[in-house]
């Protein structure tokens, strides 16, 4: 008797973990970034919320198939807590390595990336991690590709 008390309230749990995993906690982190001073944290918060969107798109359009993923809730869970989670910025690891290019490529027009800092550059604990030395030479390398920001003089802003 007690265990299936137990077990309801794990479930009860798991099913209150996605909406506060996915938007409670990232919906507060945002309004939070967008009074604070620094631009680091708006970058990692915008960069989740494309990141989860093409996530969302992607599981409307291949709902079928995922109803038949027995543990899709679970994986979906542990890839949004790596998205959200400060220790791992992994909405910024995953726009900086794979969408931001082709945003550049096919949305905005520009092709290469200028040589402003990103935000994984800008926050000192990733930085020192990424610009390790490569195994060949003494030149640091770089994993990561600029974000996109707004070059001096241009008075273009986001609404």
């Amino acid at each position: 008797m007690a265990g299936n008390k137990l077990w309801t309230l794990l479930t009860h749990l798991h099913s209150l973990a996605g909406p506060v995993l996915t938007l409670v906690y990232p919906l507060y982190a945002s309004v939070v970034a967008i009074e604070s001073p620094s631009k680091v944290d708006d970058q990692q918060w915008l960069a989740y919320w494309i990141i989860y969107s093409f996530l969302t798109l992607a599981e409307i359009v291949l709902e079928s198939l995922l109803e038949w993923v027995i543990i899709w809730y679970d994986v979906k869970l542990l890839f949004v807590a790596w998205l959200v989670l400060p220790q791992f910025m992994g909405a910024a690891f995953l726009y900086e390595r794979f969408v931001r290019e082709h945003i550049r490529r096919y949305v905005t027009g520009r092709g290469q990336a200028h040589n402003q800092p990103s935000l994984i550059q800008a926050h000192p604990k990733i930085h020192k991690q990424q610009t390790k030395k490569s195994p060949t030479g003494s030149k640091p390398r770089k994993k990561f590709v600029d974000f996109i920001i707004p070059k001096k003089g241009d008075n273009q802003e986001a609404y």
